[in-house]
């Protein structure tokens, strides 16, 4: 007796799950990954000035203007200088009261005021380096400070003392102002 050969079943794969795995593997990549997030520029803004209190007024000595145009030319009070001066022009600035004494310069480091301001086309690269030399100029005010004060880092200091006991913060306030360009430029 000839038995017939059964023709053979194909092999399946069982698909029913696997809409569930892929779901559970895209909720997995979800959590898991962590998207760079670019937090822009780190500075603290002083509250909003009262509508109908009038600004104080400030003298034109113990303010330091600079301009970055549009071809990332910085000018400082009218002067054209180098990305490499800023910090010092800034430091002999702000610190004129403790060191040089010129009549041209700032009375006092709580007086003196940096104002920034930038044309519209201004390439982001020279701004971000020019402000950086500001900051590092008042960092370096504190961190001297610091070290003829109390014999650290202004960075141990401010590790050790609360924040509203710097005097140090206070000796030399980071007086910034960062301009509006103007409207046409």
């Amino acid at each position: 007796m000839l038995q017939k050969k059964r023709k053979r079943e194909e092999a399946e794969v069982p698909q029913a799950g696997m809409a569930d795995i892929a779901f559970l593997l895209l909720i997995f990549f979800l959590v898991v990954t962590t998207i760079d997030v670019d937090t822009g520029i780190g500075m603290q803004l002083p509250p909003p000035p009262d509508p109908d209190q009038e600004p104080p007024p400030i003298r034109e000595r113990n303010l330091m203007n600079i301009l970055v145009n549009a071809q990332g030319l910085i000018l400082i009070n009218e002067e054209p200088a180098s990305i490499q001066e800023v910090e010092q022009l800034v430091t002999d600035f702000v610190d004129n009261a403790n060191r040089a004494q010129d009549p041209n310069l700032s009375e006092d480091p709580r007086s003196a005021i940096v104002s920034i301001k930038t044309d519209r086309q201004t390439p982001y690269e020279i701004y971000i380096d020019m402000l950086d030399e500001v900051i590092g100029a008042y960092r370096q005010l504190r961190n001297e400070a610091s070290q003829s004060e109390f014999g650290i880092s202004y960075r141990e200091y401010r590790n050790r003392v609360p924040r509203e006991d710097d005097v140090i913060r206070e000796l030399y306030p980071q007086n910034i102002s960062l301009a509006e360009p103007d409207p046409g430029s």
